[in-house]
């Protein structure tokens, strides 16, 4: 794969203009700011972590953030001697920069010789970076979200931004153009996806309005409702923006997964992280370009095709029959039986005076009477008064497989939680869509639906000749099939975090039913979880005035130090 033909898989647009002084003031914090990857450096951590934050609810890129509100009102305040210290750093960091001042070349000696020669991979998760991608699709960003081990990503929200306009003329939707073109369906996918953004545009100021004839809530709020709601007509080809702190052993392994991958956006992701990541942190990456490396990118490609090759076509066909759900499902597909009995054992095993194998404690466990081990319970579950009181390992000894079925949006959610293994199926159009209850009442489903349903044909179409790239095809409303295996502590805190009030609707209901199959199974464990089975039109607000108030009180805690 040669780099132009990498680079013809690069999203094709360029997301902001720069003036002089946005690129002075910018230069010395981000790499590459012409391009779509960026690695920020030089920035105070809260900075970075702020950033990162406030980008995912907010209109521009995370740079147009960093200028508009961590720069310029330094820079245009009132402050000027704070002003020329931001100027004088700024041309220090420009002229020099920290690498050119330490002794930069040491570290990379040392890195080259005990990561690369040596294979040392734990030193390889004592440093990393903060990498931002502005303008890659739904669909490789779940492939870069499915690395849940040393990489931490926040992205863009489709809930409370508006992804209906326009930049340059083009809606934000990737396309991979060399691709649809040698298939002759380049034409038709640019109209269906044009479609769907349409739709999009034309029902958001409707919703809205109809919002505020029907809620007493503030115009903004209203505003992102219909965001919100209407955010399942939005393809999995929109394109987003992603921030990703990651060691330098988690962006290796991310590199290899992507560097040989079927799909050329995921190919161009891999070129572009590395030569940014080149800029920062270089010497953590040579492996990455080594034969062995190649080889290992290559068994990562090539595996889910080989290993399909080997299944018979009756077993592909029996799997592949589609099953048609009108609503989101979720099934406890697997759990331990003596789930009890071993979460009594983990609590035991740690005892001081306990001395005995985990065989042994768990054959006590089993022995004791369902009161002993209520009492056991009791005992450690008395003063955890918050759902944010981890429950430590004792609770991960036991585990539940959850399969589910929901709306491809709030999917994204759950996805982003890291102490359970899941995995998902390819996204389809199969398992159906639902319509959010305010577009029925205010009379705009058939709109909704007609806009949905004129993807399918060509879904089918391009999924014939691709089933991975028929993937930026399918709306966010569509529905996901995936399984969660967590153990009982995972289960606690996803479920006591999702099903609260502040939680979207869609995943708040999974969270719901997930308790509901839990609590059958394992009353004498389910009725110590904290969990919030109402209803809310409108998630979180109570708690963003409760979140507003805290905020107040930490500033003002900062003040007065």
């Amino acid at each position: 794969m040669t780099r132009l033909s990498i680079k013809q898989f690069a999203p094709s647009f360029k997301p902001e203009q720069w003036s002089e002084r946005d690129r002075r003031y910018l230069t010395p914090f981000a790499t590459n700011i012409d391009g779509l990857v960026h690695v920020l450096h030089n920035l105070p951590p809260e900075i970075v972590g702020a950033l990162c934050s406030r980008a995912s609810r907010a209109k521009g890129s995370l740079l147009r953030i960093l200028l508009n509100e961590y720069i310029y009102p330094i820079l245009d305040g009132k402050d000027k001697q704070l002003a020329k210290e931001l100027d004088y750093l700024v041309d220090f960091l420009t002229k020099h920069g920290f690498k050119n001042i330490l002794n930069n070349q040491r570290a990379q000696g040392f890195y080259a010789k005990w990561l690369s020669q040596y294979g040392d991979d734990s030193i390889a998760q004592m440093t990393g970076a903060h990498t931002v991608f502005w303008g890659i699709s739904q669909v490789a960003m779940k492939f870069l979200e499915d690395q849940r081990i040393g990489l931490e990503p926040i992205e863009k929200s489709t809930r409370y931004v508006n992804f209906g306009e326009k930049i340059s003329g083009r809606y934000l939707y990737y396309t991979p153009t060399p691709d649809l073109r040698q298939l002759g369906l380049l034409a038709e996918y640019k109209k269906i996806l044009d479609g769907l953004f349409e739709t999009y545009n034309t029902l958001v100021p409707q919703l809205t309005n109809w919002l505020k004839e029907h809620y007493d809530e503030k115009d903004s709020v209203l505003e992102k409702k219909a965001f919100d709601t209407l955010r399942g007509l939005l393809p999995m080809a929109t394109l987003g923006q992603v921030a990703l702190r990651g060691n330098a052993q988690a962006f290796e392994y991310l590199i290899n997964r992507t560097r040989a991958h079927e799909l050329g956006e995921l190919r161009w992701v891999a070129h572009a992280l590395k030569e940014e990541l080149d800029t920062e942190i270089p010497s953590l990456l040579l492996r990455a370009v080594e034969e062995k490396s190649a080889a290992y990118q290559t068994y990562l490609a090539r595996c889910p095709q080989s290993t399909e090759h080997a299944v018979s076509k009756k077993v592909l066909s029996a799997l592949s029959q589609p099953i048609f759900v009108s609503k989101p499902r979720v099934e406890l597909a697997e759990y331990d039986h003596n789930l009890e009995e071993k979460c009594v054992a983990g609590i035991l095993y740690s005892f001081p005076q306990t001395r005995s194998s985990w065989q042994k404690t768990l054959s006590v466990a089993h022995r004791m009477s369902r009161a002993e081990r209520k009492r056991v319970l009791d005992g450690f579950f008395n003063n955890r008064t918050e759902r944010w009181y981890k429950l430590g390992r004792a609770f991960e000894n036991a585990y539940l497989r959850f399969d589910i079925v929901m709306d491809i949006g709030a999917y994204r959610d759950l996805h982003r939680h890291r102490m359970l293994t899941q995995d998902r199926q390819t996204f389809s159009i199969y398992h159906g869509y639902g319509i959010p209850s305010e577009i029925k009442e205010a009379d705009m489903s058939a709109a909704y639906a007609k806009a949905l349903d004129s993807v399918i044909p060509f879904y089918k179409k391009l999924e014939n000749k691709n089933p991975l790239l028929a993937q930026y095809a399918v709306p966010l409303a569509y529905r996901v099939q995936f399984y969660q295996w967590q153990n009982v502590s995972s289960f606690f805190w996803e479920t006591e975090l999702r099903a609260g009030p502040q939680g979207h609707p869609d995943y708040r209901h999974i969270e719901q039913e997930k308790y509901r199959l839990f609590a059958k199974k394992f009353p004498h464990i389910a009725q110590y979880i904290h969990i919030d089975m109402n209803q809310y039109p409108f998630a979180r607000r109570g708690e963003a005035e409760k979140i507003a108030a805290k905020e107040r009180d930490i500033q003002k805690k900062l003040k007065k130090r």
